[in-house]
């Protein structure tokens, strides 16, 4: 039996190239060797977009076609849409009688994600409990490995003290999770030099994004202030191309030649902005073809998601009548 992973994204905006390092070519490169369901997570976007459903009912069709782009074959991975397995919404509850608030309130994850949307006090219920969510997610499929970045690393140790009493309280049928991180290019800066590209902050490069719009966004890119001329000598640590080369650049020997010419001084921004350019063209262009190929049969793609769905429900299905079995709650085990 292949090991199952899950994984997804929030349907608030279609996918970056920071989506692209930190998760999507990862996806691709597990698929054949695990089963691996890919979750588009509108449940997830509404706890902060409450108010606008319409954006991510629009941005689901969104994330599918980049999850195609970039390879992730449906064939062997299962796509499916969060809202429509209504047992994942029966696991969390079941999963927050397990849980106190002020747990949630020390999770790391959602402090930041509450201080970066200015919430105060004003926190939305279901934000302040999607870690409990996304433990349903996980365990509603009996995931082994959940690819994040480092800082999501707190939801799977919630998501672990979850199984674990769960298992305790009413028996073992769930497998404690584990976080698969990535090596390394695990986060890319936005091109302004923020710490994060981000959707909401409008400093990242779109895996669909024209090649003109590359170009540009690239040579606005964040550089060293104090750089101001040609002779100047430069600093490469913060520098946010030279950040990028080093995910992209696959001539480590050159780069590094590079890296001592702009520090003495004698090498110009706009020279390595085209070099790192020329790379990101080359990474985009393919996936920006087969997202042009996917777009123009959308039908296909509803198709792939509805699919996908039902394959998964399937499984969620079966796992909660292992839960409510457990849990003595199965009053009609018939149904």
């Amino acid at each position: 039996m292949k090991k199952i992973i899950l994984t997804g994204d929030r349907p608030t905006g279609p996918l970056h190239l920071g989506h692209y390092i930190g998760s999507l070519r990862n996806r691709v490169a597990l698929q054949n060797e695990y089963q691996q369901f890919v979750m588009i997570a509108d449940v997830q976007a509404l706890t902060d977009n409450a108010e606008n459903p319409e954006k991510i009912r629009q941005n689901i069709l969104e994330v599918a076609l980049d999850y195609l782009a970039v390879g992730i074959d449906p064939k062997i991975s299962t796509f499916f849409i969060q809202s429509m397995l209504p047992e994942i919404a029966e696991l969390t509850m079941f999963y927050l009688n397990l849980v106190t608030i002020a747990r949630l309130e020390r999770n790391p994850t959602v402090k930041d994600e509450i201080k970066n949307k200015d919430f105060a006090r004003n926190i939305p219920a279901g934000f302040l409990m999607y870690p409990v969510s996304q433990a349903a997610d996980i365990t509603i499929f009996n995931a082994n490995l959940v690819p994040v970045g480092h800082d999501q690393l707190p939801m799977i140790e919630q998501t672990v003290e979850i199984v674990r009493k769960f298992n305790l309280l009413y028996g073992e049928i769930f497998i404690e999770p584990q976080a698969l991180v990535p090596k390394e290019g695990g986060r890319l800066p936005g091109v302004d030099g923020k710490a994060k590209m981000s959707k909401s902050l409008g400093n990242a490069i779109y895996l669909g994004d024209a090649a003109d719009v590359v170009t540009k966004k690239i040579m606005n890119m964040f550089t060293d202030p104090n750089h101001l001329r040609i002779s100047d000598p430069g600093t490469v640590e913060g520098n946010v191309v030279f950040t990028y080369l080093d995910i992209f650049d696959p001539n480590k020997e050159e780069l590094e030649e590079l890296k001592a010419h702009y520090r003495r001084g004698g090498l110009g921004d706009v020279t390595i902005k085209r070099r790192l350019n020329d790379l990101l063209q080359a990474v985009l262009q393919p996936i920006r073809t087969q997202r042009e190929m996917y777009a123009n049969d959308k039908e296909a793609v509803l198709a792939i998601l509805e699919d996908g769905t039902k394959a998964a429900r399937e499984v969620a299905v079966a796992t909660m009548r292992k839960v409510k079995k457990v849990m003595r709650i199965d009053y009609f085990a018939s149904l």
